[in-house]
């Protein structure tokens, strides 16, 4: 850990190399359209898609920046975040956040989309048992090669997979390494007795396939098999038992911002791995010009300088994320308004 301390006297102005510029996301001096700033944890229903869900959200909200932590297929549902506001400028420190998923495998039959929106060919050996397939599970825990599905987003030669798929060519995907943290056989339904279904909680790192993962199973067991059913249970710290409706969403909407700000999570929720480093007024008005910072007291900060850092003003809320560089702190993204803080001696 390096230990960053006073080198100027207070007062004194810190550096004044340029860093990222410091206006919201709505322009200097602009706040929200709904006056909205945090993150929504919503329970999406199958149907519609990750887009149609942040459309919504904007709707309802009058806030034009919204975006969404992890795309869900449509037929799935799930927990979904929604960053509204200033939150969407912590979007990306989400993105790889490890997943948790309720899937129901259908084996005796493959399909062409890896899930039951394909057309779907019939399997040619006898399906598994459970034993088998509980099995075959165990060997899909920890990091595996995994293709990605021919119909998926990927691009390849400028083109997305699932458009070629479409057009009836077969993408060449490269298969890339994913990590399955746990792999539980829920429960398991023989009463169609050539077409087995299991239920497999899933715990899994950013980047998984659970439709690839039901395609492989199928195989792994000798057989074939396709993603039935999608749930996800958890997205980092979000989970689904916290999520709210869509119906709830819509009866805050109808009464008014304040019902809505009640259902939202304030911005640094689930940032809690990012080391917290306190700042006083002036630091927080250089970060707030995009400055680079050194903090006006003894703080230890870690050695590596890809750890970000969680920035807080004397009130303990979030003023940017931060980067050690240099032996100085350099502001990654600014969450404060300059032109909305207090004018300081």
């Amino acid at each position: 850990m390096a230990v960053l301390s006073r080198s100027t006297a207070p007062g004194q102005s810190r550096s004044t190399a340029p860093g990222p510029r410091a206006a919201g996301p709505h322009g200097p001096g602009r706040p929200a359209e709904g006056g909205l700033d945090g993150i929504l944890v919503l329970a999406k229903p199958p149907g519609p898609t990750s887009h149609d869900i942040v459309a919504l959200v904007r709707r309802l909200t009058a806030t034009r920046r919204v975006g969404h932590g992890g795309t869900l297929d449509p037929f799935a549902g799930g927990v979904l975040p929604i960053f509204v506001g200033r939150a969407t400028r912590v979007v990306e420190y989400h993105l790889g956040d490890r997943k948790g998923y309720r899937a129901t495998i259908c084996f005796g039959a493959s399909s062409s989309t890896d899930d039951l929106e394909g057309t779907q060919e019939p399997a040619s050996t006898p399906p598994p048992d459970r034993s088998s397939v509980a099995t075959a599970l165990r060997t899909f825990v920890g990091s595996i090669e995994q293709r990605p599905p021919d119909y998926s987003a990927i691009k390849v030669a400028g083109r997305r997979a699932y458009a070629m798929a479409r057009a009836g060519e077969r993408p060449e995907l490269r298969p890339r390494t994913v990590t399955i943290d746990a792999l539980d056989l829920v429960s398991w339904d023989e009463s169609i007795p050539d077409r087995p279904v299991a239920v497999v909680d899933v715990a899994c790192s950013a980047g998984t396939y659970i439709r690839a993962l039901a395609r492989d199973l199928g195989l792994a067991v000798g057989n074939a098999a396709y993603l039935g059913a999608l749930t996800r249970t958890s997205s980092g710290p979000f989970r689904l038992e916290d999520a709210h409706s869509i119906e709830v969403l819509r009866e805050a909407a109808g009464n008014g911002p304040a019902a809505l700000r009640r259902l939202l999570l304030p911005i640094e929720f689930g940032l809690e791995r990012f080391p917290r480093v306190p700042l006083d007024d002036s630091e927080v008005d250089a970060i707030a010009r995009g400055q680079f910072i050194r903090p006006g007291h003894s703080i230890e900060l870690p050695e590596d300088s890809e750890v970000h850092l969680r920035l807080v003003d004397a009130g303990g809320r979030l003023v940017a994320i931060g980067v050690r560089r240099d032996g100085r702190i350099a502001p990654e993204k600014v969450l404060v308004d300059l032109s909305s803080r207090p004018i300081h001696a």
